[in-house]
């Protein structure tokens, strides 16, 4: 496994990382829902398929959890663990998916939604991205290819 480029973070550390970042540069513009706890189960070079790593998280958004518009330049397999999310990429109608549910972006998508439609019981999903090895988990929907 190998760093993030211009750092040491990887998984969840990076991802918390640039969630208080963008928090911080949205200033007034910043939700007033709490963020998602991401933790990294698994990060693994693919060998067959060359420059690739895959990575398998969890994704818990707490009563009234959303996520800033952001992308992943990877695949994104999200099954529903327990909970209702509301999910959506650009140029796509929202979903609302529960458990047992799942949801694809693709490495060009833009995921303009992402909530918990809950106030009072969090949401848990599994995550499991194939992404190119080296290249951020995460980045802020305006941020340039």
């Amino acid at each position: 496994m190998s760093n993030v480029p211009g750092g040491s973070l990887r998984g969840s550390a990076w991802l918390a990382a640039v969630a208080g970042a963008l928090l911080a540069l949205a200033g007034d513009r910043a939700p007033a829902a709490p963020s998602a706890t991401v933790k990294t189960l698994m990060e693994r070079d693919l060998p067959d398929l060359a420059g690739k790593e895959a990575l398998m998280l969890t994704v818990e958004y707490p009563p009234g959890g959303a996520s800033l518009p952001h992308r992943h330049d990877a695949d994104v397999l999200v099954y529903v663990l327990e909970g209702e999310v509301i999910m959506q990429v650009a140029g796509q109608p929202a979903r609302t998916v529960g458990p047992g549910g799942t949801f694809y972006e693709g490495p060009a998508d833009v995921h303009v939604k992402s909530a918990n439609t809950s106030t009072s019981a969090p949401a848990k999903l599994l995550v499991v991205m194939v992404k190119d090895r080296n290249r951020p988990v995460s980045l802020p929907a305006d941020q340039a290819r």
